[in-house]
């Protein structure tokens, strides 16, 4: 990093800016940021690193084009492991790459094992990084992402949250608040962006020759997803959740985007009984614009992923949480969402209120407004800039 000269005012010229991705979900979470850096004045210089941790093709085809994302300048293949093995792979294939580009800082975003090993690296090589989605906590160590969401703000340079509550659990775990600054959602951004290409609902069943009077009933239609391994690794486990999810489409059809383990999971089991094709559609992992538009048109949302709480609160759809936590409470708090485990009852229960117009509706939490990204890049600039003219030589006065 070093200093110029724009138009008379002092101006950062940096190193490019390293921004890590690992899994699905991170790409929704990275994309807003990288066209902020392009946007903003001058550019801020990006190189986009994918890990690999998470590859499907299925899953990732199509991707980068509809979130208007460039292809990553490196990709680490790293592929699934174990926790641990996966994470000191990451580890091992991430700093030649942060040694051969010397980037100015690294930005991780989210939960996964890469945020993690990709900051643990950073800082052992003392390059600056930086987190988005910080603070956010669920308080149930069981659950890997809780670890590697608390050990990577410990380590981190700078912090960006998406609600006030990850400032004050961030201050009781000893942060100093000087490293953290509220910005909003980015994943709200890409919401707020994709929303008028969403494919419709209809369109999409329509490619899989499936009949869309299946969500033109009176109740419309209802989305499921489940991938969490504490949900779908267990047989028995999802046999409960399948059992439910069965009883549920009596009342309203449900699309059932299956995650590619979740799958295999339910044929290895034998489960594939418990789906009744004439009430629940089973459908492969969906591109992004297709199931922002299956969410945009539901009646309600079954699932036990972090960002589809938030996308649900964004388009003001209600969602039930098929967990016991969250690390994301205000979708709780001002959302539309709902905690109701796997228990039967409250699953049930929490459909009918909504199908007799009892839904949660909530409202759209502070700062998500479609400009999170814009405001962690204004700030990346200016930290940056900071910690540039404190490294810069002093001029001795006269």
């Amino acid at each position: 990093m070093k200093m110029r000269v724009c138009g008379g005012v002092p101006c950062v010229e940096t190193s490019p800016i390293m921004c890590v991705v690992g899994a699905r979900p991170n790409f929704m979470k990275m994309a807003p940021v990288l066209r902020a850096m392009s946007a903003h004045v001058p550019p801020l210089p990006a190189v986009l690193v994918h890990t690999g941790q998470h590859y499907d093709k299925d899953m990732c085809d199509g991707l980068f084009e509809a979130l208007h994302l460039p292809q990553p300048d490196i990709n680490l293949e790293v592929g699934s492991s174990t926790h641990a093995v996966q994470t000191a792979n990451i580890m091992c294939k991430f700093e030649p790459v942060l040694d051969a580009h010397k980037p100015s800082c690294v930005v991780v975003v989210g939960d996964v094992n890469s945020t993690l090993a990709c900051t643990l690296v950073a800082v052992k090589k003392n390059v600056p990084s930086v987190h988005i989605e910080a603070g956010l906590r669920s308080y149930d160590r069981s659950m890997p992402e809780e670890v590697n969401r608390v050990l990577t703000d410990q380590i981190s340079d700078r912090l960006y949250i998406t609600e006030r509550m990850a400032q004050e659990n961030l201050r009781q775990e000893g942060i100093p608040l000087d490293r953290v600054c509220f910005v909003g959602n980015v994943m709200i951004d890409s919401v707020m962006h994709g929303i008028a290409d969403a494919r419709g609902a209809e369109d999409t069943l329509h490619t899989f020759n499936i009949d869309p009077a299946l969500v033109n009933g009176p109740f419309g239609y209802g989305v499921v997803t489940l991938h969490r391994p504490s949900n779908v690794d267990h047989p028995e486990t999802l046999r409960a959740l399948l059992d439910v999810l069965l009883e549920v489409s009596a009342s309203i059809p449900l699309v059932f985007a299956v995650h590619p383990r979740t799958r295999g999971v339910i044929e290895r089991s034998g489960l594939m009984p418990l789906i009744d094709p004439m009430r629940i559609v089973m459908l492969p992992a969906q591109g992004y614009l297709e199931m922002l538009g299956f969410l945009a048109g539901a009646s309600l949302v079954l699932t036990d992923s972090g960002g589809l709480q938030e996308e649900t609160t964004a388009l003001g759809v209600p969602c039930l949480t098929l967990r016991d936590s969250t690390e994301r409470p205000i979708t709780v708090e001002q959302g539309t969402n709902t905690l109701v485990g796997r228990n039967r009852d409250a699953i049930c229960g929490a459909v009918n209120e909504i199908l007799t117009g009892n839904g949660k509706r909530g409202r759209i939490p502070e700062l998500w407004d479609g400009h999170a990204a814009e405001r962690i890049v204004a700030d990346l600039y200016q930290w940056l800039h900071t910690k540039v003219a404190a490294m810069a030589p002093k001029t001795a006065s006269h």
